[in-house]
């Protein structure tokens, strides 16, 4: 995998905070995968003082916030544990759906191999959910979290019948464009990939206050991935 120039992945920067569009199949932080980088790592590159105040799934895209500072890092921190950071996600799900605000309350535990379940002898988990586009067989899904468990949208969305595409684990199948066009002639003996090849999960918004006070929000563009998912399915 070729890895990014982090400095071609900032979408804000001020004397406290970077905040990044992160490519999918990149770890925020170090994960169990041996000889691979992480985003931080890159991150050290650019500026060796910047600290993850959070992480993203390693499939997940979009806005990630980074510290330069330890007074900064705390001032998020706090946010993100009283609950005060604004985060919207987008989500490409199987199944026409119509949510309007939709809330689902139900507690997550995270298993042994990092599955997370739906169990009330889990931790309590919210998240809402609204319909931002229909297509034909799926729907393009705004989700905010207002808690943050393991792969809570994720499993909330698969509990409402809802499942990501791509995400084989909780039930979401690839999608593929030989079943959305009926004229699709696939080269010989090539095997056809899915239109996305992890599960289609971005994290579009992130909204905190800065050290003075000033609130920000910053939108995190689709990487190609999902912008082509997006637009095979509006066009069909």
């Amino acid at each position: 995998m070729k890895y990014p120039v982090f400095k071609d992945l900032i979408i804000f920067e001020n004397e406290d905070y970077v905040v990044v569009n992160k490519p999918p199949f990149l770890a925020t932080l170090e994960d169990r995968t041996p000889n691979t980088t992480n985003l931080l790592k890159i991150a050290r590159q650019y500026n060796p003082d910047l600290q993850a105040c959070h992480r993203l799934d390693k499939d997940t895209s979009g806005c990630l916030v980074f510290a330069k500072n330890a007074e900064a890092y705390r001032h998020l921190a706090m946010q993100f544990e009283h609950r005060e950071v604004y985060k919207v996600y987008h989500a490409v799900v199987w199944g026409v759906h119509k949510f309007e605000d939709q809330l689902v309350n139900k507690s997550i535990l995270a298993g042994a191999k990092g599955v997370a379940k739906l169990t009330p002898q889990g931790k309590s988990a919210e998240t809402y959910f609204t319909t931002v586009e229909n297509y034909a067989r799926h729907s393009l899904i705004e989700c905010v979290p207002v808690t943050g468990r393991l792969h809570q949208i994720r499993v909330h969305l698969a509990s409402l019948g809802a499942p990501i595409v791509s995400d084989e684990l909780y039930g979401g199948e690839h999608l593929y464009l030989s079943s959305l066009k009926r004229k699709f002639n696939l080269k010989k003996e090539t095997e056809e990939q899915p239109l996305i090849k992890r599960f289609a999960l971005h994290s579009f918004n992130i909204g905190f206050t800065l050290l003075n006070g000033e609130p920000v929000k910053i939108e995190a563009p689709y990487p190609k991935d999902f912008a082509v998912l997006v637009k095979q399915l509006r066009a069909h």
